[in-house]
């Protein structure tokens, strides 16, 4: 049973792209802070598919003694799924320096190291998946994400120069940039907000966590063994 790393994997996108890894016959290897109800839900249903690992990616020393850990413990993995992020937002103006090191850190130093060290057992497979999870943020721009988008853009390139490094050991590297998509916290909007953030996409409506997870599902496999160094775009047509 191929092993997928997910991270971020307690709730909303990481739990969506967990179930459907389930459903496509992985072993998944959920990373999370804390385990939420959610996962455990998934964990009892699946208790051979699914297991919890608990880190925290602001500690990005402990990265490599973690990665070591998940090989040992788990096997090679034969994907990475890089989806923990901070959502900080805040015009850069009065964004706090210890706010802006925490999502550069995080989202950026966090998933480079783990794939860097995850990368090692899938070179000596010559066989392997990265899929960095990205923002349409990172090419339309948001008020007040001016940060976390610089984070999201640099996953993107991040993906197309590692794609072009890895690509002769049959690895592929891609990128899932979602839109505003149907969550728990779109649920909580009323009225004209929601219905304006809707009007934005050309199909009229959200796209949700599945349908984002329905597309990690590709890309881990085979049919898309000759796809890399690219991003998919799951926005119900946002970005048209």
């Amino acid at each position: 049973m191929k092993i997928i790393v997910v991270t971020g994997a307690t709730r909303g996108l990481g739990l969506a792209i967990s179930r459907q890894c389930v459903d496509d016959g992985y072993r998944v290897v959920a990373v999370g802070r804390t385990l939420s109800s959610g996962l455990d839900a998934l964990i009892c249903k699946h208790p051979e598919q699914v297991v919890f690992e608990r880190y925290d990616f602001s500690d990005t020393i402990g990265i490599h003694a973690f990665a070591l850990h998940i090989t040992k413990t788990w096997g090679r993995p034969w994907g990475l799924v890089n989806n923990a992020a901070l959502g900080n937002d805040g015009v850069l103006a009065t964004l706090h320096e210890r706010d802006i090191g925490a999502l550069i850190r995080v989202n950026i130093e966090a998933p480079i190291l783990l794939t860097k060290y995850l990368l090692r057992p899938m070179l000596i497979n010559s066989a392997g998946r990265i899929i960095n999870v990205s923002s349409i943020i990172a090419a339309t721009g948001f008020n007040g994400l001016s940060v976390y988008g610089a984070t999201k853009a640099a996953l993107a390139g991040f993906t197309r120069s590692l794609a072009r490094e890895v690509g002769k050991a049959n690895i592929t590297v891609n990128t899932l940039a979602p839109g505003y998509m149907e969550t728990e916290m779109t649920l909580a909007l009323q009225g004209d907000k929601l219905e304006s953030i809707k009007r934005r996409t050309s199909l009229g409506h959200l796209a949700t966590v599945t349908d984002a997870a329905f597309a990690v599902s590709y890309l881990l496999s085979e049919h898309a063994a000759n796809v890399t160094g690219t991003t998919i775009t799951v926005d119900a047509g946002s970005t048209a």
